[in-house]
């Protein structure tokens, strides 16, 4: 009989934010992947979950994720993980879920956390459309990337580390413009949660004069 593969969100900061479901599926399987075992090691043991761990990242996802398939197919059923949020979402598991779909396996998705959805909802910019982008190109294709996004009409998210958010919002300022309505969302359901409301420019002078700190979700007003 072929197993199956969850995909379990994790909680982004909060440790509430784990779902019963999450819990009980996770200490039932045979096998759980995770991004770093060390980092999810100290989550299983916070909810009491003795199931061994193997590690799936990107750097080992191309390579490993032939012989996971060939384990549910032979019944096995496997979760997978990542370090906070949802697999998949700007972390590995697409390889594997696609892999699994067209091996005829089923895949079970668990609803639970992901940074994006808090940050689009409480940035008070419309979220009946919107486009998710994940982190921005590096080099190679980024200012392709802003030319195209500047004519975006729906709400635009984006993922950004603390030490870049800066030179990305220079970079908003020259393909979007000064006026342009946006919200940064850092830390969300932490401790320290806060979010940073109005143009460009405004939120540009907030994070030049307070460097931030922690992960940080981007929303971008779409053009007018």
């Amino acid at each position: 009989m072929t197993g199956k593969l969850y995909l379990v969100p994790t909680p982004i900061g909060n440790l509430k934010d784990m779902t019963f479901r999450a819990v009980e599926v996770l200490k039932e399987v045979d096998l759980i992947l995770a991004e770093d075992t060390r980092t999810s090691g100290k989550l299983l043991k916070h909810f009491e979950i003795a199931t061994h761990m193997h590690s799936h990242h990107m750097h080992n996802e191309h390579k490993t994720t032939e012989g996971i398939v060939q384990r549910i197919k032979l019944g096995e059923n496997i979760a997978l993980i990542s370090d906070a949020g949802t697999p998949a979402i700007s972390d590995p598991g697409f390889l594997l879920t696609r892999a699994c779909v067209e091996a005829g396996i089923e895949v079970d998705c668990l609803p639970g956390a992901t940074a994006f959805v808090p940050a689009l909802v409480n940035s008070g910019l419309p979220n009946d459309k919107f486009v998710f982008e994940g982190f921005l190109p590096v080099k190679k294709g980024r200012q392709t990337r802003m030319q195209l996004l500047a004519e975006e009409s729906r709400t635009i998210i984006i993922y950004e580390s603390p030490h870049k958010l800066v030179k990305t919002l220079n970079s908003f300022v020259e393909f979007f413009g000064a006026e342009r309505q946006i919200s940064v969302s850092r830390e969300l359901s932490k401790l320290h949660e806060e979010t940073i409301r109005g143009t460009v420019s405004e939120v540009l002078s907030h994070f030049e004069n307070k460097p931030p700190k922690g992960e940080l979700v981007v929303v971008v007003a779409g053009k007018k």
